[in-house]
């Protein structure tokens, strides 16, 4: 399939902004969970997932759409280099928060002005 440049946009967009969203929701849980005893805390492991997109763009030349849109977005625990579960630190989970939120804000403004650009390229211009 080739797809045009502005639903590989799209995918891409959308498929990052779940990903921001699922890694805000394991942010919040591993914030609320801090002094659970046995909690072990989650993380989204997105960066890995597009990188397999790089990959397969690499081997092909390409990518399209679907490619991007079946990224998988699954939470992991968070371990530390020994493979234990990570001990949950509030500051680093709310400044980790802070940068997801801003992350998620400027997606939405890329997609408002990739979704502008095709609505005006869909009523020819005219305003």
């Amino acid at each position: 399939m080739n797809d045009g440049i502005e639903a590989i946009t799209t995918a891409a967009l959308r498929t990052a902004m779940d990903a921001a969203s699922l890694r805000q929701q394991a942010i919040s849980a591993n914030i609320a969970n801090h002094s659970t005893q046995g909690y072990v805390a989650q993380k989204v492991d997105f960066e890995s997932q597009m990188l397999d997109a790089r990959r397969s763009l690499d081997a092909r030349g390409r990518i399209d759409a679907f490619a991007l849109s079946s990224v998988r977005l699954e939470l992991a625990p968070m371990l530390d280099a020994n493979g234990v579960p990570a001990k949950v630190h509030l500051d680093e989970q709310v400044a980790q928060m802070s940068q997801n939120a801003v992350a998620y804000q400027t997606l939405a403004r890329g997609l408002s002005r990739h979704l502008a650009i095709l609505y005006t390229a869909a009523s020819d211009g005219k305003r």
